[in-house]
């Protein structure tokens, strides 16, 4: 692949939310079931991908808190209406077409969803994580702007990673050098491998080690079925890479990313036992490697993880956008959301403190 060749935005891809659908990770009896809305003009063809939900699992924009406020005043909060990726909290596209995307067509989605809500008596819709180019188009008084926060790594035109390391403090720098070295310590060897280099069996360790992390964290399998891994495994190789830690030539822990010509995104890991540092090398440091030698700007390691900040992963805001029926309740929630973002400016002005790069 070279920079030259076009890799979409991986999560809107049909062959993604396919996947999702086709395998059963995503229906009815997960609680997502889907309604998509589509829009045909004369020229060009509009997607945007839509879920009847009734619960907030898998969305990453926590709302859990007015579904109680809803269900103590009486009221049903689900189902709601959800324009996301499912269980995927990348910012990104939320309409798909082959032109370039105006107002006038995302306001028709937004009547149509509204529309829609009043049919199947939904509460409200959310916009989750969609692009800053979307996020503009959508504004309307109709809707409520929130904002949260994330931590991703950009690229400052870095020519290796010693390069990235050397915009750090001598502090910073040993620290993580010391990390990988303990890696290299333990006779662990990590190589990335992109697309049909996946082979079988270490999808299908990685499928287990999912499952696993998952099971250590809450007690459940994951959201997402085998089925969904090998399709899109099969289906849009190009967009994946995988780091593969290896002890003892067997492989012992796997790190899923996707990518597009702008960003690399971490997704899930997994590793057979607990191994120091381990998980910064695949999920971290190798990602970082990764985007440096494919020359993209970002890496988006995935929502939370304050403990980015001093690996150098700095804190950018995400948005989302939401229409609530309820007139008495959109007010209580936009006030909700004016204290909130008080708070969340405040969070970013801290972390931006707590990044190890010198100062200038």
């Amino acid at each position: 692949m070279t920079k030259s060749d076009k890799l979409s935005y991986p999560f809107l891809r049909s062959s993604f939310l396919q996947a999702l659908e086709e395998s059963g990770s995503v229906s009815a009896d997960t609680g997502w079931t889907p309604i998509h809305l589509q829009l045909e003009e004369e020229s060009d063809h509009f997607f945007m991908p839509l879920y009847l939900k009734e619960h907030s699992m898998g969305e990453y924009v926590f709302d859990h808190a007015w579904a109680n406020a809803y269900h103590q005043n009486g009221l049903e909060y689900y189902p709601k209406l959800v324009t996301a990726v499912p269980f995927t909290p990348s910012t990104g596209a939320r309409v798909r077409s082959h032109s370039r995307l105006g107002r006038r067509q995302c306001i028709h989605f937004l009547d149509e969803v509204i529309k829609l809500a009043n049919e199947v008596e939904a509460s409200s819709w959310h916009l989750l994580f969609p692009s800053p180019e979307e996020l503009a188009l959508f504004d309307d008084p109709r809707l409520l702007k929130r904002s949260g926060v994330q931590y991703h790594w950009l690229n400052r035109e870095y020519d290796d990673f010693d390069a990235f390391l050397s915009s750090m403090t001598s502090r910073k720098r040993k620290m993580i050098r010391k990390e990988r070295s303990e890696v290299v310590k333990q006779d662990i060897t990590v190589e990335v491998l992109v697309g049909d280099e996946i082979k079988a069996d270490i999808w299908g360790l990685f499928y287990r080690l999912y499952e696993r992390t998952y099971a250590k964290r809450n007690g459940t399998k994951g959201y997402l079925t085998q089925g969904f891994f090998m399709q899109i495994a099969a289906t849009m190789p190009e967009q994946i890479a995988m780091a593969v830690a290896t002890k003892e030539n067997q492989p012992i822990a796997c790190a899923l990313y996707l990518f597009d010509n702008d960003t690399l995104y971490g997704r899930y890991w997994g590793s057979l036992e607990e191994f120091p540092y381990l998980h910064f090398e695949l999920c971290y440091y190798r990602g970082i490697e990764f985007a440096i030698e494919k020359g993209l700007s970002r890496y988006d390691a995935g929502a939370q993880g304050e403990h980015k900040l001093v690996r150098g992963f700095e804190p950018v805001k995400t948005h989302s956008l939401h229409w609530i029926k309820h007139p008495e309740f959109k007010d209580a929630i936009a006030r909700y959301l004016k204290s909130e973002d008080v708070g969340i400016e405040q969070h970013i002005e801290q972390a931006i403190e707590m990044l190890p790069f010198k100062k200038s």
